[in-house]
């Protein structure tokens, strides 16, 4: 590692930080707490790294570091509930159309027209979503799909509210969310009669792993990468999310649900690049 380029090195951190956050839905399913009691002990451990790694750059803050913490807080509970109560896969995808909703609000909030592109995605990624709800309507995981979808529409709220804060305030908002869902949930653990040593590691690694050096290896990651393939490697996660769940938990997604995973995965992918093209000629231009 010490002798790749930059490069090669923001890469491998990206592909290591969305192989880790793969591994979520896996061990929320297998774990035999609630969805509150994960959520606690998981961002317990996550803020505990943060708190170590960062140190005195967390208390670094202002008024939009606590609403973005708010909003990732729920990002957060929304998708170990989706995950709990509906198919990891179903969570996963359903959270991953957060970049449709960017796409609907951000004209609205920053005055400017849509575009023709960013149209056609929303319509294709709608269209997609749909087939989550086309079979099991009886079935408790209606409920897990729109948990899930909520956590979409969250994240989506977080990122936008991520782009109108300071860099240095950022992953600021990321330590505090874990801390608001640890004051949330902290009821939860009063509830619990005895914590299993498996339910104990499974719970740690969820925190230490899958949220809080995840995130750290994807910020160093971030910096050596284009956004773009930051954001087309990051779609390993919701690809390999479900793919852990049915090896180890023997969970199977409807057909429709991955048909229409993969169509928001392509559509949104397909969309980076072009995004991204377009800068490019941009800078070009601009260069000349």
């Amino acid at each position: 590692m010490k002798h790749l380029p930059e490069h090669q090195k923001g890469i491998i951190a990206i592909v290591i930080a969305a192989i880790l956050w793969s591994t979520g839905g896996i061990f929320i399913k297998l774990t035999t707490l609630t969805a509150m009691q994960i959520s606690f002990f998981r961002c317990a451990f996550a803020a505990l790294v943060f708190l170590v790694v960062f140190k005195r750059e967390l208390f670094k803050a202002n008024i939009f570091t606590f609403v973005n913490a708010g909003l990732y807080a729920a990002v957060l509970i929304l998708y170990v509930i989706a995950t709990k109560t509906t198919t990891a896969a179903n969570a996963v995808f359903l959270q991953y159309t957060a970049p449709i909703y960017v796409l609907i609000f951000e004209p609205i909030i920053n005055k400017t027209k849509y575009e023709k592109i960013n149209i056609i995605t929303i319509i294709i990624c709608i269209l997609g979503m749909t087939l989550f709800f086309t079979d099991k309507l009886s079935s408790g995981s209606i409920y897990g799909n729109i948990f899930a979808l909520l956590s979409g529409v969250a994240f989506a709220a977080f990122l936008l509210g991520m782009r109108k804060n300071k860099k240095e305030h950022q992953f600021v908002s990321i330590f505090y969310g874990n801390i608001i869902v640890v004051l949330i949930t902290l009821y939860s653990i009063f509830q619990i009669e005895s914590l299993s040593f498996s339910n104990f590691i499974m719970v740690s690694y969820l925190g230490i792993f899958q949220v809080g050096i995840a995130y750290i290896v994807f910020a160093y990651g971030l910096k050596r990468v284009l956004a773009v393939e930051a954001s087309l490697i990051s779609m390993i996660e919701p690809v390999l999310n479900p793919v852990w769940v049915l090896i180890g938990y023997g969970e199977l997604p409807s057909v429709t649900a991955i048909f229409g995973g993969i169509i928001i995965i392509i559509t949104v992918s397909i969309r980076a690049v072009v995004q991204q093209s377009a800068i490019m000629k941009a800078r070009f231009k601009n260069y000349l």
